[in-house]
């Protein structure tokens, strides 16, 4: 057998993982960018961003929301990821007037945790590939303002003060958030203050508390008490029910202690990173791609959610990356080009539509984006793309 070495990665690749099953990752990449060119074709106001192309609407093209909205960073992302893989001048331009049209999200006083989402995706990404000084200082700017929702009775970031008063939650925090926490980190390893690493820090470790059940699933809510921070109740939003298993939590938890891993190198959150990851394998279809909750009732005839597979085949390509062991390396890395696999020649939207996935699942007992092309879905696959080609690109043979 071959040894190969990724960057200063030494893996055993078994047979599965060999040279003649790589994934054309060029192709997809190829792809992804001749959807983004027919996208910029009409969207032009960077007052509007992409969210949504409806299936049940027969759509073709994007449904755009304000900068306000939690997924606004995504589109920009997606620019930047394509500038970096293309070179191309014209979508290096476009990143740059959509990612600076997110500037006035600051004027506002902060309602939600999803500042790391909006600016995290978008500008983080910007000022990784350029370096501006201009695109740093607003990122300092947005972790300032996220930290503002840090409760320190609690020890995590309020996901929904606005449920206060809706639910009667005194102080909420959702696994989504844990992907949030990429912003303080970075901030406070260029030139924010120390306390966004500790408000960070603390934050997944509450959270790898309270979170999860006994067998590793998440709860989408926890509700805690202000006065002694303790958890109240584990509850769902988005979910089928408070003790199901909602894929892209999941897949949230699986991503997000992964990153707080590689940020703090704290072995435990790896851990909770892995566990999370075993039972969202365990209980995978055979596809790779999930049903929008591990438990809805009426599986096989429920709706697919590409999304949760993209979030969950970036961070495992990234798990993969962090593990001494060799089966449990390739084993991660081997489910995530599986995932991959499957969405690029069963998921992709080709002429369908513009976007670049079909089949995601936003918020099903809402009712809202079922079985649709969802821009957050695209950002993460395209993600998962470029960090493969990372890997394909630094593999070498030792005869």
């Amino acid at each position: 057998m071959k040894k190969y070495v990724w960057g200063s990665l030494l893996i055993l690749l078994c047979a599965c993982s060999s040279q003649s099953s790589k994934l054309d990752v060029d192709a997809d990449l190829e792809y992804c960018e001749a959807q983004v060119k027919k996208s910029l074709e009409v969207l032009d106001d960077t007052t509007k961003m992409p969210r949504n192309i409806l299936s049940d609407r027969n759509e073709h093209v994007w449904n755009c929301t304000s900068i306000y909205d939690w997924t606004s960073g995504f589109w920009p992302g997606i620019l930047w990821y394509v500038y970096e893989f293309s070179g191309d001048s014209e979508i290096k331009r476009q990143a740059e007037r959509f990612s600076s049209a997110l500037y006035p999200v600051l004027n506002r006083k902060p309602d939600n945790h999803d500042l790391g989402f909006m600016m995290y995706c978008s500008l983080g990404n910007a000022y990784r590939l350029t370096q501006k000084e201009e695109y740093k200082k607003i990122l300092l700017q947005a972790a300032d303002s996220l930290a503002t929702l840090y409760d320190e009775r609690v020890g995590t970031i309020h996901s929904w003060p606005g449920m206060r008063q809706q639910q009667g939650w005194p102080h909420n925090t959702i696994i989504d958030n844990m992907l949030n926490l990429e912003l303080l980190f970075w901030a406070s390893k260029n030139g924010g203050s120390k306390h966004l690493y500790d408000m960070a820090y603390r934050h997944a470790q509450v959270t790898a508390e309270n979170q999860f059940r006994k067998d590793y699933s998440t709860c989408h809510v926890v509700v805690y008490d202000t006065i002694s921070g303790k958890r109240l109740a584990q509850v769902t939003h988005q979910g089928y029910a408070n003790t199901s298993m909602w894929a892209r939590g999941q897949a949230w938890a699986i991503y997000g202690f992964t990153m707080c891993y590689r940020e703090t190198g704290n072995r435990n959150f790896l851990k909770v990173a892995q566990n999370a990851a075993d039972i969202y394998l365990r209980r995978l279809p055979s596809d790779g791609v999930p049903y929008w909750d591990f438990d809805a009732p009426n599986i096989p005839n429920e709706p697919k959610d590409a999304s949760a597979a993209a979030v969950v085949a970036s961070g495992l390509l990234e798990l993969s990356s962090y593990l001494s062991d060799k089966e449990e390396k390739v084993k991660y890395f081997n489910a995530a080009v599986k995932m991959l696999r499957t969405l690029s020649s069963s998921y992709q939207s080709r002429t369908v539509n513009d976007a670049f996935l079909l089949h995601s699942t936003g918020h099903k007992p809402n009712g809202s984006e079922i079985d649709a092309s969802i821009i957050y879905a695209d950002y993460y696959y395209l993600e998962a793309l470029m960090r493969l080609k990372r890997v394909y690109n630094n593999q070498k043979v030792i005869e």
